[in-house]
């Protein structure tokens, strides 16, 4: 049986709609942020050296990074119809977006999260006017024109795209998840890119999507009333 170390509110929240997609045998073990540094709690550390999840167990194997993750799980029980193997016209597409995700997107999106934690304690309120101007900066010179190229490069990609590795549905999708949904909570507004939109609708609609949220407890990047 496989077993994921599952954290709330994180990236193992798309493998577990994974397994759903898959309909593996797996159990899950529970972990919850420390309410003052919002991090992974250090028993994670017990699983694997980083402490950081998600992690799976299968059998005498470990494994953590999504993108090794969502692959392993694709090609050891996907049965051909969630990784194109070498050779597929789509192989390349598919692995291109299985790294885009998080080599790419995510780190801009990433530092403008962690420059808005300059505009709120716990920044002493004294000098939270000046790290403010910085946070403000940081996202004129840089953040917010990397992430619009990012954006419009996504929705433009999914105007013709219907899924991103392919024809129908696979391991990319699940990949891509995390980076967009986390996007609309912080980076980018309803409606700004409508195909983007479209695809999370398609993605929140799925009945696997639907029971990985209530296997995995509090996640805030999920379906919302726009969807």
């Amino acid at each position: 049986m496989i077993t994921l170390h599952h954290l709330e509110d994180s990236r193992s929240q798309r493998i577990l709609w994974m397994l759903e997609e898959l309909g593996v045998e797996y159990e899950i073990h529970y972990y919850e942020r420390d309410p003052e540094t919002n991090l992974a709690p250090p028993e994670l550390k017990a699983v694997h050296p980083l402490g950081k999840s998600p992690v799976i167990v299968d059998g005498d194997r470990t494994f953590a990074e999504s993108a090794v993750i969502l692959e392993y799980l694709a090609r050891t029980y996907g049965g051909g119809d969630w990784a194109p193997e070498f050779g597929d016209p789509g192989y390349w597409t598919f692995q291109y977006w299985m790294h885009y995700g998080e080599a790419s997107l995510m780190p801009p999106l990433l530092l403008k999260l962690v420059f808005s934690k300059l505009r709120q304690p716990p920044v002493p309120l004294l000098i939270r006017p000046i790290s403010s101007k910085i946070a403000d900066q940081v996202d004129r010179a840089f953040t917010d024109p990397q992430i619009a190229t990012h954006f419009e490069y996504v929705d433009g990609f999914l105007t013709d795209h219907e899924w991103f590795g392919g024809s129908s549905i696979s391991a990319a999708d699940v990949q891509m998840s995390f980076p967009l949904e986390a996007a609309r909570m912080r980076a980018v507004k309803a409606g700004q890119y409508p195909q983007i939109d479209a695809w999370l609708k398609r993605v929140h609609a799925r009945p696997a999507y639907l029971r990985a949220l209530e296997a995995g407890g509090e996640y805030a990047y999920g379906p919302d009333v726009d969807d």
